[in-house]
């Protein structure tokens, strides 16, 4: 304990940010142990996968799926687990049934 207590005004100033942050700043892929891989011949587009990432993950023009922002994504999974879309044929990417968005694991990807 200091000799002295110091009041607020005589304490020096601190936790002050001097320039904003952005989470687009902060590429947070690096986190993720497994990634959502997409089979775009298969979906259908209706962009559940979109509107429940928390990352902001996923790339949308013209009202369609174009890819993952890899630099961002987490991996968390959500996209496949809300993924609808049930597909007919074997994942163009994993080789297996399921939904549109699948995940693998890091070490699996290109």
């Amino acid at each position: 304990m200091p000799d002295k207590l110091l009041s607020w005004k005589e304490a020096a100033m601190g936790g002050v940010v001097t320039r904003p942050g952005s989470s687009a700043d902060y590429h947070t892929g690096t986190w993720r142990s497994t990634r959502p891989v997409h089979d775009d011949e298969q979906c259908v587009h209706c962009l559940t996968c979109w509107v429940y990432c928390p990352d902001s993950a996923i790339i949308v023009q013209d009202g369609r799926w174009t890819a993952f922002d890899y630099d961002h994504c987490k991996g968390c999974g959500i996209c496949a687990e809300v993924c609808p879309v049930n597909i007919k044929q074997p994942h163009a990417v994993t080789g297996e049934m399921g939904h549109v968005i699948q995940m693998i694991p890091e070490t699996e990807a290109e």
